[in-house]
């Protein structure tokens, strides 16, 4: 993966262009043309699109519509072509932003960083759980217990999220059981019960006297955040 595509046939412009952004700390790759910027996408993935709109072969319209169809890639214009019609066509197909040409390199920088922050940084935050020393990724399937990765079983990690993710709330052990094994599962309260050891095993500082998972007698279990 690469931070940002450059979709730019002049030479020059392109090489600017990179040259300042990689100062900048972004990784990219120029293409120069629509057909190089499609074929790149589908073997590899880019968080930004920087789009030329007058290329060879195939324009940048099109191009920007093409990658809206397979792609949630934020897309940025870079065009002289800066009349009221062409910036309507572009946030029509599906652009984020269009900036005018030439480029200023500052304010290119600054949008790049602020669809970052927006896309990626936010996104990290709803797919990454913090709570009391665990941190669970939602998206990677992992949990790390004081910075340190803890390996669990699918059917661990989706009951620890199921208890994280409600956290100070008493869950029914059935709840739970037809929640992560299905109505139609059997050994109930044995597979429960031997998950819940196997996790009080992993995130517990002392697993016989637990303080994050609870049992509560006769209902079922609460996850305390602390």
């Amino acid at each position: 993966m690469v931070d940002l595509l450059l979709v730019e046939d002049n030479v020059e412009l392109g090489e600017l262009i990179c040259s300042f952004l990689q100062k900048d700390g972004f990784s990219i790759v120029n293409v120069d043309s629509g057909e190089k910027a499609l074929e790149f996408l589908e073997k590899d993935i880019a968080k930004i699109v920087l789009l030329d709109i007058m290329l060879p072969g195939i324009d940048g319209f099109t191009v920007c519509s093409n990658i809206r169809k397979e792609h949630n890639i934020p897309i940025i214009i870079i065009s002289a072509k800066v009349d009221k019609e062409n910036k309507i066509n572009g946030f029509t197909l599906g652009a984020d932003d269009y900036i005018e040409k030439p480029v200023d390199v500052d304010i290119l920088s600054a949008k790049i960083l602020a669809l970052m922050k927006r896309n990626y940084e936010l996104k990290a935050k709803r797919t990454i759980i913090n709570s009391g020393g665990i941190s669970i990724n939602k998206e990677a399937n992992e949990v790390y217990l004081k910075g340190k990765r803890l390996t669990m079983t699918s059917k661990e990690f989706e009951l620890l999220l199921l208890l994280v993710e409600n956290p100070g709330k008493t869950l029914r052990k059935d709840y739970i059981f037809n929640k992560i094994w299905g109505a139609d599962s059997f050994s109930e309260d044995q597979t429960l019960t031997v998950h819940i050891k196997m996790l009080r095993d992993k995130i517990e500082d002392n697993p016989k006297k637990p303080t994050r998972i609870v049992t509560v007698w006769g209902v079922g279990y609460k996850y305390e955040e602390f």
